[in-house]
């Protein structure tokens, strides 16, 4: 009588351990599928903005060091790159473009801005963090005015040419102990010069010890300059008056870079939180649009340097500086998707648009700049 229940029992047993692995085995799979499909879905994020359609590209490789500037002349027939190991190269993309104006420059000191003149290309501004303004005459191939601030400013932080009037302003920042790149810079100094006797014409006011000014920006006929703080304010300047008309609290973090939107009804600014904001300039305080870059802006990477914004000639689109090796370009207006810039080998430090054509530069800690021309 024993036997068969034994029996029983050991075909139950069998059954019940056959059926356990075949559960385990079913949680295995589901588990593996689970994972797997967060993975696409990480995946997914990580690789939402398509890349950008190339027409054609062309990398500069003629500096040695981190690129710290990159900007197209007012033409955008020749290019100005900065390092920084305190090296500017002049040159050219275009192979059907006269290559004589193309130069190299040597500043013995960091470069951390650079502007052309906005009526030529004939004039380029070069300013350091040592507090030096060189003036480079590109036809004559010489440094035509060699300026300084004063020993209490002695970073330039900006610097921006009139579109209209034969003046520029200078973004200084004195100096102080600090781990981050905000941290460093201490209170600011906005000056205007004029670019034919190569002395200053005014003071900006900004009160009483003012935070570092990051940005600089003019509107189309120079009346007005905007100007980014590292208290995350934008103030506003009446360029005949050399008063401040209006000023706001744009971010609860400093804010690096601003600029005035294609029909100068906004104004754009890019967060150290990451965050872009347009604001309206009818409504002040009131935002048209944002976008959150924290992914290729983080934290982090702000604490090494400033990241920057720059806009296409239809204010469309909207490229920014990057901590990963490719950088996000962003559409202002319109349903078209985001888009991504081809990859460099690392961070992207610097961006500019060309003038009038669907081309931008970009350039890297990799110490290349390259221009692309997209579809």
């Amino acid at each position: 009588m024993c036997a068969p229940i034994y029996f029983s029992y050991f075909i139950f047993f069998n059954l019940f351990f056959c059926c356990a692995l075949c559960i385990v085995h079913v949680f295995h799979i589901f588990g593996t599928l689970s994972f797997a499909a967060e993975d696409q879905q990480v995946l997914v994020t990580e690789e939402e903005f398509p890349e950008v359609k190339v027409d054609f590209q062309e990398t500069f490789l003629g500096h040695n060091s981190p690129i710290s500037r990159c900007r197209f002349s007012a033409s955008g027939s020749n290019i100005a790159s900065s390092s920084i190991d305190g090296t500017v190269r002049i040159w050219t993309y275009d192979s059907s473009t006269a290559s004589s104006r193309n130069a190299t420059i040597y500043c013995g000191s960091e470069v951390s801005a650079l502007s052309w003149e906005c009526r030529s290309d004939r004039l380029l501004l070069i300013g350091t963090a040592n507090g030096g303004i060189k003036a480079w005459n590109a036809d004559a191939k010489r440094v035509v005015c060699d300026l300084s601030t004063s020993r209490n400013f002695p970073s330039i932080l900006d610097l921006k040419c009139s579109p209209v009037e034969p003046v520029f302003v200078s973004a200084a920042a004195s100096r102080r102990h600090g781990s981050t790149t905000f941290e460093r810079t201490g209170f600011a100094n906005l000056t205007v010069w004029h670019m034919k006797t190569w002395k200053p014409l005014t003071v900006l006011p900004l009160g009483e010890d003012p935070p570092a000014i990051t940005s600089l920006c003019f509107n189309h006929n120079g009346k007005i300059l905007a100007a980014s703080a590292t208290d995350g304010m934008i103030h506003m300047f009446d360029m005949s008056a050399g008063l401040q008309i209006t000023g706001w609290p744009a971010h609860d973090s400093p804010v690096s870079s601003v600029l005035f939107g294609p029909a100068e009804t906004s104004i754009f600014s890019l967060g150290s939180d990451g965050k872009i904001l347009e604001w309206s300039l009818h409504n002040q305080g009131q935002i048209l649009w944002s976008r959150d870059c924290s992914r290729f802006c983080n934290p982090e990477s702000f604490k090494t340097r400033m990241h920057e914004i720059a806009l296409d000639s239809n204010g469309k689109r909207l490229l920014v500086t990057s901590g990963l090796v490719r950088a996000p370009i962003y559409q202002v207006q319109g349903h078209e998707s985001e888009l991504r810039t081809l990859p460099h080998s690392s961070s992207i430090t610097s961006v500019d648009w060309h003038p009038t054509l669907p081309m931008y530069i970009t350039g890297s800690a990799d110490h290349s700049v390259r221009v692309t021309s997209i579809l």
